[in-house]
């Protein structure tokens, strides 16, 4: 680890949360690399859309965050973040990356030069394709140098894999007591024009952050405008991502906030309906798996874990070898920092509330021929220690 690196990720160890972390880097990274403005933002590690927390720091209203994320998703720009978060490297400069022709992105040509800005630096927290935050820097004077953008560089994947483990769901988090989704509307300008009771419920909910003032008389936060606004990317062709985030409420439940883009005449893109519920156990179960970094092979053994099955059960089903599944689980364990089957079902599956048990898994005992094979069911009470 470089020197510069150090404390760095020493006050990002100190956090008790996301905010917390974005507060702590900031204070520390400014004393490395000075910036006059700042916006540090938490990310649905399965699509990369924005959600909460977010920390602003030093720029304009609600309004500005929400023309710049519209800028962001819905305009030609450089270094768009969904470009940074598959780049080789994942942080650059505006200036650098422009020859010194930042005007080149129409962010910078909107936005950034009226509010005095000669250049940002931007950063994808990213484990693997996993993006779990982003950072833009500003600077009112000077460019960012090369090794202040390879230092930002350098703090990608340790700030995600804090960032991951601060995502893991509380075991208090047992969904919300909306009784229905909640519905909002937007007019092809992108302005709220209609939501229903129960979106006004689950928005009460929603941490403080930048938010947008409507016609409603609501205020909505950015992480569901910029949903809004990644359904009409997706509509006209910009991307293929989903529109679709996770929010955690101010009692630490999980919301899912998901938009598209209707039809409308002779085809053009409609109005958009974004729906705001209390997140689903399947949408749980992958959150807690990114959280607690489980490949796809170890949540699906994980998960017949949580069956009952036996170790050789479990090879015969996935067919590889009883020594694969053991190093899984050695592994799954580690990461759940636990050190029993029965220990790591009540970790990941009743405090976080994971999703009914998959549907029972066809297996053949050793020696049977195929024609006898059957269903093997164990009940779920049963957490095998051995």
């Amino acid at each position: 680890m470089t020197d510069q690196r150090r404390p760095v990720l020493a006050a990002a160890e100190q956090a008790g949360d996301a905010l917390d972390l974005f507060g702590r880097v900031s204070a520390r990274l400014r004393r490395l690399m000075p910036f006059h403005s700042a916006v540090w933002t938490a990310t649905d590690p399965e699509t990369g859309l924005i959600t909460a927390p977010m920390l602003v720091e030093n720029l304009g209203s609600g309004e500005d965050c929400a023309a710049y994320w519209h800028s962001e998703l819905l305009e030609e720009n450089v270094l768009p973040f969904r470009d940074l978060a598959r780049a080789a490297v994942p942080a650059a400069g505006l200036r650098a990356a422009t020859g010194d022709l930042p005007a080149r992105s129409s962010r910078f040509r909107r936005l950034l030069r009226d509010q005095g800005v000669h250049d940002e630096l931007r950063a994808v927290f990213r484990i693997g394709d996993r993006p779990w935050g982003l950072v833009s820097l500003f600077r009112v004077t000077d460019a960012f140098r090369a090794r202040e953008t390879a230092l930002l560089a350098d703090l990608s994947r340790p700030l995600a894999e804090r960032l991951r483990a601060l995502a893991r769901p509380p075991a208090s988090a047992r969904g919300t007591d909306s009784p229905a989704p909640g519905l909002v509307l937007f007019d092809e300008s992108g302005q709220a024009m209609s939501a229903n009771d129960e979106a006004r419920h689950l928005l009460a909910r929603l941490p403080d952050g930048p938010s947008f003032p409507t016609a409603l008389g609501l205020r909505l936060p950015i992480w569901v405008i910029g949903t809004a606004f990644q359904a009409r990317a997706v509509a006209a062709g910009r991307d293929r991502g989903g529109a679709r985030v996770r929010i955690r409420t101010t009692e630490g439940r999980w919301l899912t906030c998901h938009a598209s883009c209707l039809t409308g005449q002779g085809g053009s893109p409609g109005p958009v309906a974004l729906v705001i519920e209390p997140a689903t156990p399947g949408d749980l179960a992958v959150l807690v798996a990114e959280a607690y970094g489980l490949t796809p092979r170890e949540l699906q053994i994980t998960q017949l874990t949580a069956r009952g099955m036996t170790t050789a059960e479990i090879a015969t089903a996935l067919f590889i070898s009883p020594h694969t599944v053991r190093d899984h689980l050695k592994t799954i364990f580690a990461k759940a920092g636990v050190s029993s089957r029965g220990a790591l079902v009540a970790r990941l599956f009743t405090d976080h509330y994971w999703p009914a048990l998959p549907e029972p898994t066809s297996v053949r005992r050793t020696g049977q021929p195929p024609a006898r094979a059957r269903i093997v069911q164990r009940p779920r009470e049963r957490l095998p220690d051995g």
